[in-house]
């Protein structure tokens, strides 16, 4: 029979190398990398802890529950968890997933509105934009519910690209971009030229946006804004197609007739002097500045080359020539 010592010595060595084990299976466990490639997750309100751990086996990451648990608990990160919708990233490890968990750095989801774009094209955009919450759909109803003080919401969101969570409602995100005109319009208006024909930050925006929709040549844009702002100090029409084209609304099928530039809308500016009652597109920063920066001067025409530049003219006789030499060789 083995004697005492050598039995508890026995126990001893295979305790010693139980916890050996133990320890390096922990170690490897909270060390090696347990996802192959990114992996979404949703955390909703509630989860237990094995909930979690069950979603993260259920989308093949390679976790050892008992180690993730014990991990969790000695670092008091259990009950720290966050709801939302993650996103782990390939190679992440299982402190890696617990660390982004408590963060609530959820995943993060995109939308475009391009410069020169209308409230309806954004609209749509919204609409057809996943994991964005809709609320509301006419644009009545989300001018009421901003406590928007202009009577239509065209031009007054900032074209950029916003971040979000899933479930961020369509108006906390047109909030963010109606607040971010707000900011650069009042920041151009308080940097603005002086005597300029221009009596409020809203008349800059509106042609800011006929700017935005007559060039996208970054160069031209204080040179188109001079023409027109020396039209509007001699009270001559503007006479821009952009504008003729918003007035026409669905009626507008790619081609301006003669009888559209003489019909009585309050966006024809081939009738009406001055500028029209509203925007007619979302203007980008660059067009904002080019209204309250207008290049000087004394063109007061300009016609389309066909590559997207223009030439500018000083009188009507330099003007007929340029339509002639690019417009009606077309």
């Amino acid at each position: 029979m083995l004697s005492k010592s050598k039995f508890f010595g026995g126990m001893v060595l295979l305790g010693s190398f139980v916890f050996g084990w133990l320890w390096m299976d922990y170690q490897s466990a909270v060390t090696i990398p347990v996802t192959d490639s990114a992996v979404a997750i949703e955390i909703e309100k509630g989860d237990s802890f094995n909930r979690i751990t069950q979603k993260l086996l259920d989308r093949n990451v390679r976790l050892k529950p008992l180690w993730f648990k014990v991990f969790a608990y000695r670092n008091h990160l259990a009950g720290q968890l966050k709801a939302g919708d993650y996103e782990i990233k390939k190679g992440a490890t299982a402190p890696d997933i617990l660390a982004l968990l408590v963060s609530g750095k959820t995943r993060q989801y995109a939308i475009t509105f391009p410069e020169g774009w209308s409230f309806k094209q954004i609209l749509e955009k919204i609409q057809n934009t996943p994991y964005l919450q809709k609320t509301v759909a006419e644009p009545e109803a989300i001018m009421r519910q901003m406590s928007m003080e202009h009577r239509h919401p065209e031009g007054l969101f900032f074209p950029d690209t916003y971040f979000f969570e899933k479930n961020t409602t369509d108006l906390a995100l047109l909030k963010r971009a109606y607040d971010q005109m707000q900011l650069i319009l009042n920041e151009e208006w308080q940097q603005k030229q002086e005597e300029l024909p221009l009596e409020s930050p809203y008349q800059a925006l509106i042609l800011a946006s006929i700017i935005e929709k007559e060039t996208s040549v970054v160069e031209e844009r204080p040179l188109i804004a001079g023409v027109f702002i020396r039209r509007l100090i001699k009270h001559m029409p503007l006479q821009t197609d952009p504008t003729v084209i918003y007035g026409m609304g669905d009626d507008y099928q790619g081609d301006i007739r003669n009888k559209d530039l003489k019909a009585a809308t309050p966006y024809n500016t081939y009738v009406i002097k001055g500028l029209p009652p509203t925007p007619i597109s979302m203007p980008g920063r660059e067009a904002i500045h080019a209204a309250l920066h207008p290049a000087p001067g004394k063109s007061l025409y300009f016609v389309a080359k066909g590559d997207g530049s223009h030439v500018f003219s000083a009188t009507l006789k330099e003007h007929n020539k340029a339509v002639a030499l690019y417009q009606l060789k077309q």
